[in-house]
């Protein structure tokens, strides 16, 4: 690597061309970064003394298939946008000179064939700057005063018009402006091919990350490596397409987000998003018995499944509706295992009636532990680990086991369980009413309804000041009635008439134009039929709603004899199953302190299970941050946090480090009495929320 002060245009002067690679950005420099650039350039160029300004490094490689006769062409590895930049600007600079006929110490013939054009040259090799993409025709078509293409680069064209503009308006004396450009100050690094290593200083370079994405980054890292043929196909073929198909998402990081989601189906390990680039160059470097094209290809055909689920562009309709309803539940943590099962689906190793019941299986899942309340913060988990308990074999019976076999804070609520909380919650401040009240309505429905201008309806009005005529309607009791059953399923309906309804009374509700008994939803028949509504038809419609939404969100079914054979499975791949009948100190007043101890654990939060083991029992998020050891006369306490992390200001814990003790954790107490539960607990929440925080 050979570095150089120097001043840009001396670089650009040169008989070179400079090619941005394939496997760069477009140019995408903003009007601020171009003014910020302009102001930089006006202020070197009427300084009298140090007419200087440093715009950062210009990297590039000599291409290796360019032919020794002909114009060097060098690969531009870092500063196309500034390059581009200035590009523009001459050029403009040039138009400026030649409209106004002024000697500002350079003429426009001087910029084009110093800076825009190789002189005597007719084909690409013509340009001294050579983008990628429809970057490169706009910028041909504006040097050669050609009419512009539907597709033309926007960024191209408002950032030449900016300079345009800003010569013209700005009042600035021509020879101004070409004294700043001439005063621009580059580090000019030459690259030796076989010996630099192009994509280590580019991430040394871009070691912030605030400008390129992680997809970026892997692009390039993928790309840069490749000789320039090879580049070149590999990009057409597959990247490219690739990229176009995240172009139209509302997600700026959705391919981000595609790339951590094909790696955790790949390694079994959830990256964080920041560092998606630095787990993929770890999975390459382990897949180096393949070559970058197998790895590319792969990557390419599980993008079109992802775009297909996760962008919605599915053209099934069945499959399209059930992929919106996913992503409407925001079930990107299954994505990963989506991945896979559209693969196998793809494949033929899934029926397409096996895929759409294991879809809305894990819709129902998701669904059923939102209603009953079970913390989403090990789902991500939970989904990536999900493929290594099939036997694709079977595949959807053992899919079915699977989730039914699932406890504690993994478990798939049961009917009974789903259908009491489906009852009594808050339905209506649940993350979108629209969903679940549209696949109520719409469920085993041949004309299915569209959210389009639905509104919800609260029956029994949610104004906090009721009129006299609900009072009535409710009976004595009303505001207990009102604040009970207000939001939740049986008093919410939809309708388009919200305003007409408003807060009349129910009778009027049910009988005006666009009323109830005027609409022909599925949901409002039972509240057609009705003269009064009050406590008791809340409840038998929430009932009727909940019985259905049971089907909707059903549970899996597996014959009990097929479910055994899993159980036994599981059960001959483990070791003996421990009880608390197994520690034989809890019995009397240490079992009656146990008891309650242990049910303000797992009230701590519904993540919260009991992991019972020979010799002490465990509580845990994802992983244990208190274990218990019962003893004689007292409960042996271990807290999964350095002794350094605890804040006792009762000097109840006992610095265990490196002591050996059962448990994990240097953190111990002993709880003796029902009167130290108040103190030990606020311990224990220390070191809940230390284990909680790090999972979510």
């Amino acid at each position: 690597m050979k570095a150089t002060d120097a001043n840009l245009i001396d670089l650009m002067r040169t008989r070179n061309q400079f090619i941005i690679p394939i496997f760069q950005r477009n140019y995408n420099w903003t009007q601020a970064q171009c003014r910020q650039l302009w102001t930089d350039i006006i202020r070197a160029g009427q300084e009298t003394i140090y007419s200087r300004h440093f715009i950062g490094s210009i990297v590039y490689i000599k291409r290796e298939d360019c032919p020794t006769t002909t114009i060097p062409q060098l690969l531009l590895i870092d500063g196309q946008q500034r390059m581009t930049t200035i590009t523009l600007l001459l050029f403009a600079l040039g138009n400026a000179i030649h409209k106004k006929g002024m000697d500002v110490g350079v003429t426009q013939e001087e910029i084009n064939e110093y800076f825009i054009f190789n002189r005597l040259r007719t084909d690409d090799l013509r340009y001294k700057l050579l983008l990628n993409e429809k970057d490169k025709l706009t910028l041909i078509s504006l040097l050669d005063g050609k009419e512009m293409a539907e597709d033309a680069s926007k960024t191209v064209l408002i950032n030449y018009q900016f300079f345009e503009d800003m010569i013209e308006k700005s009042g600035t004396d021509l020879s101004i402006i070409y004294k700043g450009i001439s005063g621009l100050k580059i580090v000019d690094i030459v690259l030796e091919q076989g010996h630099d290593n192009p994509q280590l200083i580019f991430e040394s370079l871009n070691s912030t990350g605030l400008d390129l994405t992680q997809s970026d980054l892997i692009r390039n890292y993928v790309l840069m490596g490749l000789d320039y043929p090879s580049q070149k196909q590999i990009y057409e073929k597959y990247w490219k397409i690739m990229e176009q198909g995240f172009l139209d998402s509302d997600n700026p990081d959705s391919l981000d987000r595609f790339f951590r989601d094909y790696l955790t189906l790949k390694t079994g390990i959830i990256p964080k998003l920041d560092q998606v680039y630095r787990e993929f160059k770890n999975f390459l470097q382990v897949c180096d018995e393949k070559h970058v094209t197998e790895v590319v290809s792969d990557l390419f055909t599980y993008s079109k499944y992802y775009v297909r689920f996760a962008l919605e562009k599915e053209k099934d309709p069945v499959l399209k509706t059930i992929f919106s309803d996913i992503n409407t539940l925001r079930m990107d943590v299954a994505y990963p295992f989506m991945l896979e099962i559209f693969h196998d689906y793809s494949n033929n190793r899934l029926t397409k009636d096996e895929f759409i019941e294991m879809l809305r299986l894990l819709e129902s899942y998701v669904f059923r532990r939102a209603i009953v309340g079970i913390s989403t913060s090990s789902l991500n988990k939970t989904f990536a680990a999900l493929s290594k308990e099939l036997n694709k074999e079977r595949y959807l019976e053992s899919f079915k086991a699977a989730l039914i076999l699932k406890e504690t804070y993994r478990k798939y609520p049961k009917d009974q369980e789903f259908v009491k909380e489906f009852m009594g919650k808050d339905l209506y401040n649940f993350r979108s009413w629209q969903y679940w009240l549209l696949k109520l309505e719409n469920f085993q429905h041949r004309e299915p309804i569209q959210m389009s201008d639905w509104s919800v309806e609260h029956i029994m009005p949610q104004v906090k000041d009721l009129p006299e005529d609900w009072k009535k309607e409710l009976g004595d009791q009303w505001q207990d009635i009102h604040e009970t059953y207000l939001h939740t399923a049986g008093n919410l309906t939809l309708t388009r008439y919200n305003s007409i309804l408003a807060t009349h009374p129910f009778q009027e509700k049910r009988d005006v134009v666009g009323g109830f008994k005027d609409s022909h939803l599925r949901l409002n028949g039972y509240l057609a039929t009705l003269d009064h509504w009050g406590d008791e038809e809340i409840k038998k419609r929430a009932q009727q709603l909940a019985d259905l939404a049971v089907k909707v969100w059903p549970y899996p079914e597996l014959q009990p004899e097929i479910l055994q054979t899993y159980k036994k499975v599981e059960k001959s791949s483990g070791s003996k199953i421990y009880t608390l009948a197994d520690h034989v100190y809890l019995t009397g007043k240490m079992a009656e302190l146990f008891e309650q101890f242990r049910k303000r654990i797992l009230n701590l939060d519904p993540s919260v299970y009991e992991d019972i083991r020979k010799l002490y029992i465990a509580y845990k998020t994802t992983t244990n941050f208190v274990d218990i050891v019962p003893q004689k006369s007292q409960l042996r306490l271990t807290l999964n946090l350095k002794f350094n992390q605890i804040y006792d200001p009762k000097c109840l814990c006992r610095d265990v480090t490196n002591l050996g003790r059962w448990g994990n954790g240097d953190v111990e107490i002993g709880l003796s009495s029902v009167d130290q539960l108040d103190d030990v607990m606020a311990l224990v929440k220390q070191s809940f929320e230390k284990h909680n925080d790090m999972s979510q």
